[in-house]
């Protein structure tokens, strides 16, 4: 089981709303979460390699989220389910839908990337992991599957690390675990037939409230503008205007 976020294109650049009440999103290309995308690819690897019989794509948001897992399934998956919900869910609320798709369908491995780009969360497989109360490995950059025992090696501060987790578990993808393969036109046309169920959040027992309130969101500070000076003395002058001396 993947499990991918519709957010804004790696490739646009987002700007704030006027009234600082979250960021401009209308009329803008979106695309599937790059780091859910290689969890995508990873997991379809996993099924060439025979180590997989299905891929099963699921996400959670708006009817629009079907666009992302009608490309889910023009890469390959087999077949896609939608979490549908009007309101946006932070992380423990979407570890709990996940939990209950779990449940429902019993995955040897769910699969879904190390964060979001939109809200830098990087929290939902872990709590995934600790309501299903089984193993996790975060920020794979290496995926070994044998037997009941997936070998993974992730991606820290110090540099890597090799654990062996049993299965079903719950992995977290990184940059460098693969290069997700291109769409192609036929791939498109054939995703159409794929079986895409839409499921209510409410049917799975699960609520969307909101545990945080974002009060305002500002956009980075500008970069100052270089100056041109003549010699030592005025450079001097300028950093004492600017308050560095």
């Amino acid at each position: 089981m993947v499990c991918i976020k519709r957010v804004v294109d790696y490739n646009v650049r987002v700007r704030v709303k006027p009234d600082g009440q979250g960021v401009a999103t209308e009329g803008l290309k979106m695309s599937i979460n790059p780091f859910d995308e290689i969890a995508l690819e990873e997991a379809l690897r996993l099924k060439e390699r025979g180590l997989a019989g299905e891929v099963l794509a699921v996400s959670i948001g708006a009817a629009e989220a079907q666009q992302q897992l009608r490309t889910g399934l023009a890469m390959g998956a087999d077949r896609a389910i939608l979490v549908e919900t009007a309101a946006p869910l932070e992380p423990l609320a979407a570890a709990r839908a996940l939990r209950a798709l779990v449940e429902r369908e019993r995955p040897d491995l769910v699969l879904l990337g190390k964060q979001a780009i939109d809200d830098d969360h990087g929290q939902t497989g872990q709590m995934l992991a600790a309501l299903w109360q089984r193993p996790q490995a975060t920020f794979a950059s290496k995926l070994a599957i044998d037997g009941g025992v997936a070998t993974v090696t992730r991606e820290v501060d110090a540099g890597l690390e090799v654990i062996e987790v049993d299965l079903p578990a719950v992995v977290t993808t990184d940059l460098r675990l693969n290069q997700p393969r291109y769409v192609k036109l036929p791939d498109i046309l054939k995703a159409k037939t794929k079986p895409l169920a839409v499921v209510p959040l409410a049917a799975l027992g699960v609520e969307a409230t909101a545990q945080f309130a974002v009060r305002k969101t500002e956009p980075p500070p500008q970069r100052a503008k270089g100056v041109r000076v003549k010699d030592a003395a005025e450079l001097v002058a300028v950093l004492r205007q600017r308050g560095v001396l």
